[in-house]
């Protein structure tokens, strides 16, 4: 870490180069981010939390600069948004230069290149048989929730499965997709119906030897027994689960409901929110494993930190709703279209997806050893640039399952108080999640690794 002066100039509106480095000024939040957190109490609902209140002025690469001078690493990436770095230059090019053209006109008023074009490299993309087309929104709960419209369109039916831990956003269907009450869904019933949860395959907390085809076939008999077969519209899984904890189901399992689906004129819609765009190591995480998704949903990663949201899927099923069933006033918003075009580039040019794995093979090593010195860290898993660690509370110096959150909020903390932007999730709250930018520089990586390091060693008992 280095400490030095505050590197803005006087007008706070400095270009040079955003150095690639950790450096700290004052405390971390500062005396001006504490005083924007008075106005924010003031003005803002406090139903909008934050992770860490720092105010961010600027960000460049993997490296966030506060309105206190701190530069701090990013681990977060705006949770797996800007996968290409903050203001990755194609993405600030191509913005520039439509915001300058025009801001908007909705497509379904008068359409534009950009949408079309976003969607031609979204069907070139996605890990779907046959001909394929795509529909673009905002978010990704728009994105999920219009992939269910679609299925349900699609198929005549109504019921949609989904699994245990999962999150796929906060409009009222998707509440009611989502696993986790607090704080998503608590006082805001009631949820729409027609949803049905399934076992998720969790191999940290599985019943040990469990293959991932066994547990498929547990969630497909709770699918046949409660829900029926000839009922299901379509079942939604997150690849590599997000804010449930990042788990990462056991080989065979995706595959094995990918197929159920095919037998049984089901749609399998693999949510590639947040995994998808190089951060798992693969453009999208089912490709893993070989699965072709019926419908892929897309957001975060894919437009280099602006709103845009989709759903990429088989042309049969996207042709099947009526024309005017789909859309929404900003969805492919112009500007947003070429912040995409310019990420997609620069996933390419760049080789995220190499990058992605690079990361990993960083990472993970330093991650293990961790747990071997501490055996509150129950479990390290994840692949690419989307890695996570587990949390638990021990006896006789031996993990159990018991989650230990307290023990996850005081690495965190650590880790904001030094510099380093971290992130927890979980069903249980007791995972530490890490998304950095594909981007970051190994240096940074490491250093970022080196703070989490003492936070690790001095938060959790030996």
């Amino acid at each position: 870490m280095t400490t030095t002066a505050d590197p803005r100039s006087s007008t706070g509106t400095s270009r040079e180069p955003l150095e690639q480095v950790r450096r700290l000024v004052t405390e971390v939040p500062g005396p001006r981010s504490r005083a924007l957190q008075e106005r924010r109490l003031a003005a803002v609902s406090r139903g909008v939390g934050s992770t860490l209140p720092v105010f961010v002025e600027r960000g460049e690469g993997a490296v966030l600069l506060d309105a206190d001078g701190n530069q701090l690493i990013d681990l977060g990436a705006g949770i797996a948004v800007v996968n290409v770095g903050h203001a990755q230059p194609r993405v600030v090019d191509r913005v520039q230069q439509q915001v300058a053209d025009f801001t908007h006109t909705c497509f379904m008023v008068t359409p534009y290149e950009e949408y079309v074009a976003v969607c031609e490299a979204l069907v070139r993309l996605a890990p779907v048989d046959g001909p394929a087309k795509a529909a673009l929104f905002n978010t990704g709960s728009e994105a999920v929730e219009n992939a269910v419209k679609i299925a349900r369109h699609a198929t005549g039916r109504d019921a949609v499965v989904v699994f245990d831990h999962a999150y796929h956003g906060r409009t009222n269907l998707t509440m009611a997709m989502t696993a986790k009450a607090m704080p998503y869904k608590k006082g805001f019933g009631p949820f729409a119906g027609e949803v049905y949860r399934a076992p998720m395959s969790y191999p940290f907390r599985d019943p040990e030897g469990m293959t991932g085809e066994q547990a498929a076939a547990r969630a497909i008999a709770v699918i046949e027994a409660q829900v029926g077969a000839d009922q299901v519209a379509c079942v939604v899984i997150e690849p590599v689960q997000g804010e449930g904890g990042f788990v990462e189901p056991a080989p065979g399992f995706l595959p094995a409901l990918a197929a159920w689906c095919r037998e049984n004129g089901a749609l399998f819609v693999a949510d590639e929110v947040q995994t998808g765009f190089a951060r798992t190591g693969d453009v999208f995480a089912c490709e893993r494993e070989g699965v072709r998704p019926d419908l892929v949903t897309i957001a975060k990663g894919v437009a280099g930190g602006l709103p845009l949201a989709g759903v990429v899927g088989r042309a049969d099923a996207m042709d099947a709703v009526h024309t005017g069933g789909l859309g929404g006033t900003y969805g492919g918003n112009p500007v947003a279209c070429a912040a995409a075009l310019g990420a997609l580039e620069a996933m390419a040019d760049l080789d995220l997806v190499g990058a992605a794995r690079s990361i990993e093979e960083r990472m993970v090593p330093r991650l293990l050893a961790l747990k071997a010195q501490r055996p509150g860290i129950g479990d390290v898993r994840g692949r690419g640039a989307m890695l996570a660690i587990e949390v638990v509370q021990t006896e006789g110096g031996v993990a159990t399952l018991a989650p230990d959150a307290a023990g996850a909020a005081a690495i965190s903390a650590a880790c904001h108080a030094a510099g380093v932007v971290t992130l927890t999730c979980g069903t249980y709250g007791n995972v530490l999640r890490f998304l950095p930018p594909l981007t970051i520089e190994p240096a940074l990586l490491d250093d970022a690794l080196d703070v989490l390091e003492t936070a690790v060693l001095s938060a959790l008992a030996g």
